[in-house]
Parts: structure tokens; sequence; C-alpha cells
């Protein structure tokens, strides 16, 4: 369970952020797309790696398994949030869109992990969207804040 929590808030919290700063960024929601899915499978990797040497060095539980968990979390994750990026032309539509998905997945998720662990899902919830969203925000004006200072026109 730890695992999966692991690999699943990291990708939404990173992944809001960095696609929404992409989104001013670039301006582009195909590259956007391909950018995510490129920054994804190689976050993916990493956290997975990562819980495999956390868990081998603590001696907790088994590594593989943990590994294996995160990443599929993650990469799943990622597949879910990059998706309205390659389906809709409009990156500032594509970026409404995946705030919806990952407002889904932190409902869906926080429903489960709170009834597994006999826990308030509204509490759980709304931590994890207000984590998410706050860093999409941060994210969103160091793309603007870096287009503007580079001049950077894609």
């Amino acid at each position: 369970m730890g695992s999966m929590v692991l690999g699943l808030n990291d990708a939404l919290v990173e992944f809001t952020g960095a696609l929404a700063g992409l989104t001013f960024a670039l301006q582009d929601a195909k590259l956007i797309g391909i950018s995510g899915l490129v920054m994804g499978v190689a976050a993916s990797l990493s956290m997975a790696a990562s819980e495999y040497l956390s868990r081998r060095s603590e001696g907790t539980g088994d590594p593989s398994k943990g590994a294996l968990y995160t990443g599929i979390a993650y990469i799943i994750t990622v597949i879910l949030m990059i998706a309205p990026f390659l389906i809709f032309p409009d990156p500032y539509i594509a970026l409404l869109s995946m705030l919806g998905v990952a407002i889904i997945v932190i409902g869906l998720f926080s429903s489960f992990v709170a009834v597994v662990k006999d826990q308030s899902t509204k509490r759980m919830s709304l931590e994890m969207l207000l984590i998410s969203l706050g860093v999409a925000m941060v994210s969103f004006l160091v793309g603007w804040v870096a287009r503007t200072a580079l001049g950077v026109g894609i």
C-alpha cells in the first residue's frame, strides 16, 4: 500500500506541476504530451529504483515488489494525466482536463486508502488536492516567468 501511495502521490504532485508549467512555456498540446511521456517514463523508473534501494537498505518488505508497485502506480498516473494533451489540440483545454483527471484520481485513491486505513476520506482528498493544485499553480507561474524572461516562443 505504501509503495502505491508513494508512486501515485508523487506522480500527481510532480505531473500536475510539470504539465502546468509546460503548458504555459510551450503552448503546444502534443509537444507537452510527448514531453510529459518522456519525463513520466524516466520518473517512474527513478521512483521504482529509489523504492527498491530504500526498502533494501531498511530491510523492510520485498524490495522488488515495492519497486514494481511504485513504478506501476506512477506510470498509470502519468498516462492518465498526459492523455488529455494527446487528445485535445488546445493546450489550455488539455490542462483543464488533466486537472479534472487529477481530481478524480485523488478522490478515488483517497477513498480507497481511507477505507483501508479507516481514516477520513474528505481530509485525505483535500490534503492531496491542495498539494497537487498548489504545485501546479506555482509551476504554471514558473512557466510563465521562464517564457517571458527568456523570450521563448514556440
